[in-house]
């Protein structure tokens, strides 16, 4: 045998499962056709979440009046830097990921799995024990409605432009949609939303995407849900931006045997598909389409392999969902919905930004703290938070649910004052609304 284990694509599922799988002593061979670092490094979160730094400066800015900070003349938003910093990020992250391969052959290829055992990359076969599939994803489209990249296009070509759109109609009010609507109507763009379902973010809950709604509202951002894009005139925009999920990349599996459903692979609680030596990690699964998820899947199949004895089941309950809109918004947990249609006899804790000291410092207050417990036990089952800094203050709450904290425990917890994090501890407090 080459290799006790291959992985075959190399972004944050495969990256992880390499660099766990050589931890515990396995000779790895990790294969990609493009890029180390996958969707998240080179064509989403991170050149997203650069972007949309620069929009929060540009705002800042020209609010800086509000903290006696005054310019010469109005802040203006050189797009191209913007871009080029972007691109920087990228490309010093993919560095750093690579030095950090060490002792794995990276092998820049395109595989085709021939059999359980074989892998072959062009006119070359290798043999491996195991075999990790992390392929990934990519944008969806509508069956009449196709990317052609110019006028029409996906959120991996949204992210090189090279100029500020001037009109700008996102298809699909989900979580890259609102991103890129928040991130476009700061910088001047004139963006509307067309979402086929009642509310933007769907799944999120209810009062917290009402909230979102009515601040990209004030924004200006026009929103239409309960709307089906066929029924537009694409006529009066620049840009279309489609933005209506994601399909896992499953293309060539059929010659193994590997077991489909609804064009996801399908994998036990284990990670392992239909043949005991191929497991699946990362979005190609279908399950919880985000990084950091995938990441935790690499790990888990990798464990998995080198200590079949002892496997470790893949947990999707605690997972926290991350939103860079402005304001941020984060969730983990079961949202009151959920906990309702589980029919939990829940209690709900809230506190409204407004409340709070360093909300008003920063000058961020739009927003609340959502928490839910179970009436009966106290323990904390679920969390939704928008506003200031609700992408960190989520890990709290994470660790919470996991844990299996009570309200209690968090309540007679000190947090720092004056702090983001203190709006935790006021939610639980006795006096929280």
């Amino acid at each position: 045998m080459d290799y006790d284990l291959v992985i075959i694509g190399a972004g944050w599922a495969g990256f992880n499962a390499a660099i766990r799988a050589k931890e515990l002593g396995l000779k790895v061979a990790l294969i990609e056709e493009e890029q180390v670092g996958g969707t998240c490094l080179n064509r989403g979160c991170i050149p997203t979440k650069a972007l949309i730094q620069s929009a929060k400066i540009f705002s800042s800015c020209k609010k800086s009046n509000t903290h006696g900070v005054e310019f010469a003349a109005p802040p203006q938003i050189n797009f191209l830097k913007a871009q080029e910093r972007k691109d920087r990020i990228v490309i010093q992250l993919r560095g750093g990921m690579q030095l950090t391969l060490k002792g794995i052959d990276f092998l820049r290829a395109k595989a085709q799995i021939l059999s359980n055992k074989e892998v072959k990359l062009g006119d070359k076969v290798i043999q491996s024990r195991h075999i990790i599939i992390a392929t990934g994803s990519r944008p969806m489209e509508l069956f009449n409605l196709k990317f052609d990249g110019k006028k029409i296009i996906s959120s991996d070509e949204i992210l090189n432009l090279k100029e500020v759109p001037k009109k700008l109609l996102i298809i699909g009010g989900g979580v890259i949609g609102c991103e890129f609507a928040s991130l476009f109507s700061t910088l001047g763009t004139e963006v509307s939303i067309v979402e086929q379902l009642p509310q933007l973010l769907p799944g999120q809950d209810r009062e917290l995407a009402k909230k979102l709604d009515i601040v990209f509202r004030k924004k200006g951002i026009k929103i239409s849900t309960n709307t089906d894009a066929r029924t537009m005139d694409l006529k009066g925009y620049n840009l279309v931006l489609l933005s209506i999920g994601r399909v896992p990349n499953t293309a060539g599996l059929e010659k193994p045997g590997i077991k489909l459903e609804k064009n996801r692979i399908s994998v036990d609680k284990y990670l392992n598909t239909n043949i005991p030596n191929i497991y699946a990690a990362g979005d190609c699964t279908g399950q919880v389409m985000l990084a950091h998820f995938a990441a935790y899947q690499g790990r888990i199949a990798a464990e998995n392999i080198a200590h079949p004895d002892f496997p470790k089941k893949c947990d999707n309950s605690v997972v926290p969902n991350c939103i860079f809109t402005e304001p941020e918004i984060a969730s983990v947990g079961l949202s009151e919905e959920e906990a309702q249609n589980k029919g939990v006899n829940i209690k709900i804790n809230k506190f409204d930004f407004l409340g709070l000291g360093m909300a008003r410092i920063l000058d961020e207050f739009e927003g609340f703290v959502k928490i839910i417990s179970d009436k009966n036990t106290e323990q904390i089952l679920g969390a939704s938070i928008i506003g200031p800094r609700a992408t960190e203050l989520i890990a709290i709450l994470t660790l919470a649910i996991s844990a299996r904290l009570k309200i209690s425990q968090i309540r007679d917890t000190i947090f720092a004052h004056p702090t983001v994090s203190e709006s935790i501890g006021e939610a639980l407090a006795e006096h929280g609304i």
